[in-house]
């Protein structure tokens, strides 16, 4: 059949089937969930929110059509479904650009979102654009003050003297998780350096037991991955926190060690010379010591935390000259500083058991420091297994227990020696006994650590939430009245935001002049939280966006919480996830919310690449989203985006076909044109191999989409297309009713992928309610039975024929039409048969001799 395409009935042009939609979209606001009855199930479905630095790209186009296909699907399945948007709008790439520009940083942000939500509305996904938020909106940012209170008023918000990590680029601290493993921030890319300031912390490492335990609760829904990088990073470590006395000094040290079992072998301490610690040992040494450690600790500053971690460094040090007191045998053990050891370990000191460590064993042999082995590491753990074997003892093949000789630190089990009451122990039986004797002796306990820090929260830049907490006069903190809320940013107008290491609202004087309730006069903070802070609980916001009186309604959150599937990248498995996490469980304790954790489930996206790179302007392979978009029209995108592979996988824009997405959207929709039978037509009429090939994909997309299996889906649709326009070329025509049914499910499906072509086939059909909420048929059973199966027959092994049978037929009357093949006798010849082994209704097998 021929078909006209300069006919605009019969042609296919997505930018018209744009133009057309939308509008009626926009008008009758299809996605807005409020007024829709409670009695239907709900589903809350949210992406990863964008950050407004400019039009959408490409990786946006795959995150947000994964998230919309999820979010249309289960409309279809007559779920309620919330699906909002907003913007994380708060952060430096606004105030840098603003800086650059010389604009205000509210004026760059508003209008990039302006832009971004225009080609979301092109882009066809299916918000509830009712909720709309931005987290720099004073509606918003009330709210995370509101927390930031909340939190004050429970002691989980508190302001300390630390180390902190620097952006001399940016000139502004880090959170530990934004330096990058090599030791570089990740906004500017700079080398991140160590500065002593005064910073608000989140208390976050008091729920480091639930952040981690919890974890089991996600890990059937959440990437396996992901789940991996948030154990690794809460790191906890289980051993004893052990008391040492240190001469001259009134309080004890506490250190922590994953080891106590071989505190026997403890010859030394290290403490980080970075350290509260360390500055106050020294203090009360010579001028010499002083001097020798001072120049040290200068030197130490100027390595980043990957370099001084690094095992296979050189070990430095300086001897302090203080000693300390081994709690359990009395022994006197130098205290060295080190850089090997870091601040915010533990409490920023270690014993240290050079035999069975291999950087303290570096150390001590750099400083001819005493080793001692206490642990036999050729002694059998159980009497079963022999560590050392009858043939090593003839060839004179035992290892050596001399550490400091050979160079390498003795690891693994065996059994205790050199150490008192625990010689002849294993060493989980040495630890438990040494926990014991030093509880006994209330110079230690059993204790537990983590890699996990306290979430810093303190920024020095001005485009951020203002932290609502005024300075006295004699240096008390008072909190912002919750009357007094929004704290609002100051205007820019006169204010230098270009990074000088200091806050900008410092700047700002009239802004900075406060007054405490009692009339005396204060200062407000300076500095503004972490834009995290935004995003650690937003996904609440949308119940109510507008609400000047909460942060969100309780009832909605019971409604609607958590998240039922979550999509974004995972370059925010750590970061965004963990603070949402740990808010969520604050929110918990306080009586806020009835659920732990915020997203039931998590759907990483790959990146999209060009030619096997990431996409930049300087590498000349950046595809820009609007010229795609402008060039082949949302469908074909999205539709490409689906078909290109799993979403977890990476896509390479060079190997992918929008135009090929047209064509089949093309080839379906003319089909959708053609069809003369009506809405009402009875489909058991109908040719009987496209319906059984209809409902076998209504039988499989349900449980390929709930698997993410979206090219899968993509693909099974291609060939239901293809089967339903040979039928109407090549067999009962357009008219016949199975054509209708199969085209209409290919229109709800495709609705998923490709809603403006969808909806406009959706028309054509003769329907006047929008696809959207079609629903999906369900599957008819008795045309999944097939009619005939395939048997394959095969001869030695080889195949010598197929045949077309009842799936019921019989072994006997299988193996009677195999041997009665001219194709078999051919094959067999004049051979003996030998044996036949039948497997119906598929396969028959003759072995001849």
């Amino acid at each position: 059949m021929q078909h006209d395409d300069h006919d605009p009935e019969n042609s296919y042009d997505i930018h018209r089937i744009q133009a057309k939609w939308l509008p009626r979209w926009q008008e009758s606001k299809l996605f807005e969930v409020a007024g829709v009855p409670d009695s239907k199930p709900r589903k809350y479905i949210l992406d990863m929110f964008p950050y407004p630095s400019g039009d959408l790209h490409m990786g946006h186009a795959e995150a947000f059509a994964y998230g919309d296909i999820v979010a249309r699907y289960w409309r279809q399945q007559g779920f309620n479904v919330l699906h909002p948007i907003g913007w994380d709008s708060f952060g430096l790439p606004a105030e840098n650009a603003a800086i650059k520009r010389g604009v205000d940083p509210g004026k760059w942000t508003y209008e990039n979102i302006a832009q971004q939500k225009a080609s979301f509305l092109r882009y066809g996904v299916s918000f509830d654009w009712s909720r709309e938020l931005h987290t720099s909106d004073p509606e918003y940012y009330r709210w995370n003050q509101w927390l930031f209170l909340t939190l004050y008023e429970k002691g989980l918000a508190y302001r300390k003297d630390s180390w902190v990590n620097w952006d001399p680029v940016d000139q502004t601290v880090l959170a530990n998780e934004q330096v990058l493993p090599d030791g570089t921030s990740d906004r500017s890319g700079a080398m991140v350096v160590k500065k002593k300031l005064t910073q608000w912390y989140f208390k976050i490492t008091d729920y480091a037991d639930r952040l981690l335990d919890d974890l089991k609760q996600l890990e059937s829904t959440w990437p396996s991955k992901v789940i991996a990088m948030q154990r690794n990073w809460i790191g906890r470590s289980t051993g004893a926190e052990v008391e040492f006395e240190v001469e001259g000094r009134e309080a004890k040290l506490p250190v922590f060690t994953t080891r106590p079992d071989t505190l026997f072998g403890a010859t030394f301490m290290v403490v980080a010379p970075d350290s509260d610690l360390a500055a106050e040992l020294v203090a009360e040494t010579s001028p010499e010591v002083q001097k020798a450690f001072a120049e040290y600790l200068e030197q130490a500053q100027r390595s980043t935390e990957i370099e001084r971690q690094d095992a296979s460094r050189e070990k430095t040090g300086v001897f302090l000259d203080r000693w300390a007191v081994n709690p359990v045998n009395g022994e006197r053990l130098p205290i060295w500083a080190a850089d090997y050891v870091l601040a915010d370990y533990g409490h920023g000191a270690i014993m240290a058991v050079p035999a069975h460590d291999q950087r303290d064993l570096d150390f001590a042999i750099t400083y001819d420091l005493p080793v001692r082995v206490v642990i036999d590491t050729n002694a059998p753990v159980t009497g079963a297994i022999p560590v050392i074997t009858p043939e090593m003892l003839e060839a004179g093949e035992i290892p050596a227990l001399d550490p400091k000789g050979t160079g390498e630190a003795l690891h693994g089990d065996g059994r205790l020696i050199n150490s008192g009451p625990l010689d002849g122990l294993s060493k989980t039986n040495g630890q438990l006994k040494m926990i014991e004797l030093l509880e006994q002796k209330g110079v230690g306990r059993a204790a537990k650590t983590y890699r996990l820090r306290d979430w810093l929260i303190s920024r020095q830049r001005f485009w951020g939430t203002p932290i609502p907490i005024l300075h006295a006069e004699d240096g008390t903190l008072h909190p912002v009245p919750e009357s007094e809320l929004p704290l609002t940013l100051p205007s820019t107008e006169g204010l230098d935001l270009k990074p000088k290491g200091t806050s900008p609202l410092g700047g700002a004087t009239e802004w900075m002049q406060a007054t405490l309730p009692d009339g005396r006069p204060a200062r407000r903070d300076p500095d503004t939280m972490d834009t995290f802070v935004d995003s650690s609980w937003y996904f609440l916001r949308f119940f109510n966006p507008t609400d000047p009186e909460k942060a969100f309604d309780p009832a909605e959150a019971a409604k609607w919480a958590p998240v039922d599937q979550y999509v974004g990248g995972v370059e925010h498995a750590i970061l965004h996830l963990l603070y949402a996490r740990f808010i969520t469980k604050v929110l918990f304790d306080l009586g806020y919310i009835d659920f732990t954790e915020p997203f039931s489930a998590v759907l990483n996206q790959g990146m999209v690449l060009m030619d096997g790179s990431k996409m930049s302007k300087s590498k000349g392979n950046l595809v820009e989203f609007a010229s795609e978009l402008d060039a082949h029209g949302a469908d074909a995108l999205r539709l490409t985006m689906a078909f290109a592979g799993p979403p977890e996988d990476d896509i390479d824009w060079g190997d992918v076909s929008p135009t090929g997405a047209s064509k089949f959207l093309a080839r379906a929709w003319r089909i959708s044109g053609e069809v003369t039978s009506k809405p009402t037509v009875a489909w058991k009429g109908g040719d009987r191999a496209l319906r059984r090939a209809t409902h076998q994909v209504l039988a499989d997309a349900p449980g390929l989409l709930e698997a993410f299996k979206f090219n899968v889906v993509v693909a099974r649709l291609m060939e239901l297309v293809n089967v339903t326009r040979k039928t109407i070329d090549g067999g009962p025509g357009a008219g016949d009713p199975a054509v209708r049914e199969a085209i209409e499910v290919v229109a709800v499906i495709v609705s998923l992928f490709a809603p403006f072509t969808a909806e406009d086939m959706w028309e054509r059909l003769g329907y006047t309610d929008s696809v959207a909420f079609a629903g999906f048929r369900k599957a008819d059973p008795t045309l999944l039975v097939e009619d005939q199966v395939t048997a394959i027959i095969q001869v030695d092994g080889k195949v010598r024929d197929r045949l077309e049978v009842s799936p019921l037929i019989d072994s006997a009357e299988l193996e009677k039409l195999a041997r009665a093949s001219e194709n078999v006798a051919r094959a067999i010849g004049d051979r003996e048969i030998a044996n036949v082994i039948v497997r119906a209704p598929r396969v028959v097998n003759i072995a001849t001799r």
